[in-house]
């Protein structure tokens, strides 16, 4: 395995971090990457990028995207007023699990809520992820809490 890199997604990176989705079979998040999509992907990681509370990064092996996260920094009441960072949209290429990619994500995402203070890290994951679930254990999350959605 290369060394994975782990940097801040650039607007030129956007093709290929939605692909990364588009491949994923478990998430049924129905995203693609066309022409009728693609202003709506803009504009979500203009407004990533423009917020302090937010980044995306991707994770890349030489030139080859092959992971993706955001992380975003939210302010609490409780807690004593401390933040907690929530890691979305994690997503590594199916042919890369396994390779230490996740890890460095995961890390890298520690690393980003540590510098700001987050008192934890939380994260959600489809009740179908399995192998997921099992690998956010080992790095020391905790299934502590049930989630709850609903659609609008």
């Amino acid at each position: 395995m290369s060394r994975i890199v782990v940097r801040e997604a650039h607007a030129a990176d956007l093709e290929a971090i939605v692909r990364l989705h588009e491949g994923d079979e478990l998430g049924g998040h129905a995203d693609v990457w066309n022409d009728e999509t693609q202003a709506g992907y803009a504009a979500a990681f203009a407004a990533i990028a423009a917020s302090p509370d937010n980044a995306l990064f991707v994770a890349c092996d030489g030139e080859e995207i092959v992971g993706v996260f955001q992380v975003v920094l939210l302010h609490s009441i409780t807690d004593r007023g401390r933040p907690r960072v929530k890691v979305e949209g994690v997503q590594v290429r199916a042919d890369q699990r396994s390779k230490g990619v996740g890890a460095s994500m995961m890390a890298h995402a520690d690393a980003w809520a540590r510098e700001r203070g987050a008192i934890f890290v939380e994260l959600g994951s489809s009740k179908k992820r399995r192998d997921a679930h099992r690998f956010y254990i080992r790095h020391g999350y905790a299934n502590s809490h049930e989630g709850f959605k609903k659609m609008l």
